[in-house]
């Protein structure tokens, strides 16, 4: 069985659209929106045939995303190769994300860095 697809909510749909599209080369769809509940959702593909669905409904509960808690981590994306991780990183730390860790190679042998991307969700960037 493979996954179908991941997905979040978010507070400004738009805005994380871009990120994922404009750093992590994304491909958005146009969109949805149910204008009887207010539901809106991009789905965002990624190479090798990785989907994340990002959404947004009124009056979401947003609470603190602590990096030190249980459920969902991060979301990892793959750069292609130790250079392209590095310069993402900077180029992401230049427009003022937060990076949390490396690049680096970790114990278990992957190179690495970890940001804060969009409202405050953890991005790993990897070969």
């Amino acid at each position: 069985m493979k996954i179908e697809h991941a997905a979040m909510y978010v507070n400004n749909l738009e805005a994380a659209r871009d990120f994922f599209v404009n750093y992590l080369d994304g491909k958005a769809n146009d969109g949805y929106h149910n204008k009887t509940t207010g539901f809106r959702s991009y789905f965002i593909s990624f190479d090798g045939g990785a989907r994340l669905e990002i959404m947004n409904k009124p009056q979401l509960d947003d609470a603190e995303k602590s990096a030190n808690r249980t459920g969902y981590a991060h979301l990892a994306f793959s750069a292609g190769s130790k250079d392209a991780v590095d310069k993402l990183t900077e180029r992401l730390k230049s427009d003022g994300f937060e990076v949390l860790s490396g690049p680096r190679t970790t114990g278990d042998g992957y190179y690495e860095s970890c940001i804060i991307g969009i409202e405050n969700n953890l991005i790993e960037i990897t070969v």
